[in-house]
């Protein structure tokens, strides 16, 4: 069982992502709270496997809240933003603080509950808009695709790493590939590991970087 802090000052959208989320039989709302100081306090009585946070909220912020939850000891959660914005600043900001994945509250119900798993196990997963995003602000910093080694991946971890980069989901790489989305979650677990890499989301500006998709 997942257990979820839901972290929004909406009173009527936390019901409606509660009611969403309920619908899974593998989640649960465990707290909910109305602003970044809250949830500092709910997630250190609660102990959640994944936060979901708001960002624009009163008297603290979601990405203050993000930074100072991912920030102590004994947390064990991860924080999967979802928020209405997608202000570059905003996102560059989430991510700086610690966001293992940040979702637009417009995004399909079966990616946010895809987004509260794969967040759970630790796995990124962006709005592809979001990715988009990454990928521009990389691109813009200058940095050039020669500085980019890839020599100790094989071609299958190449091609899965391209798929990433396009801002594709396990089971999208998995469908395009033949594979099983087990089999493929190993590949980008030893990806990461080859690449020294802490998350999907470096992967992303990496294979990025390294122009991975220009042939598409």
């Amino acid at each position: 069982m997942i257990r979820i802090l839901l972290v929004d000052d909406q009173d009527l959208l936390r019901a409606g992502i509660k009611a969403l989320l309920s619908n899974d039989p593998d989640i649960r709302v465990v707290g909910e709270a109305g602003n970044g100081k809250e949830a500092l306090r709910k997630a250190a009585e609660l102990a959640p496997d994944v936060v979901l946070m708001d960002i624009r909220m009163p008297i603290m912020d979601g990405i203050e809240a993000t930074r100072r939850i991912l920030k102590e000891p004994e947390n064990r959660a991860n924080v999967l933003i979802l928020t209405t914005f997608d202000d570059d600043t905003e996102v560059f900001n989430a991510i700086r603080a610690g966001a293992c994945s940040y979702l637009l509250k417009d995004s399909p119900p079966d990616e946010l509950r895809r987004a509260v798993k794969a967040a759970a196990e630790g796995v990124s997963l962006l709005s592809p808009q979001i990715t988009r995003k990454l990928m521009d602000h990389a691109a813009s910093g200058g940095q050039d695709e020669s500085d980019v080694d890839l020599s100790s991946l094989t071609g299958r971890e190449i091609e899965v790493m391209r798929g990433v980069g396009l801002g594709q989901n396990n089971l999208e790489i998995a469908a395009e590939l033949f594979l099983s989305p087990a089999t493929t979650r190993t590949y980008v677990s030893r990806i990461l590991t080859k690449l020294g890499l802490r998350d999907r989301t470096e992967l992303a500006l990496l294979a990025h970087r390294a122009r991975l998709y220009s042939d598409r």
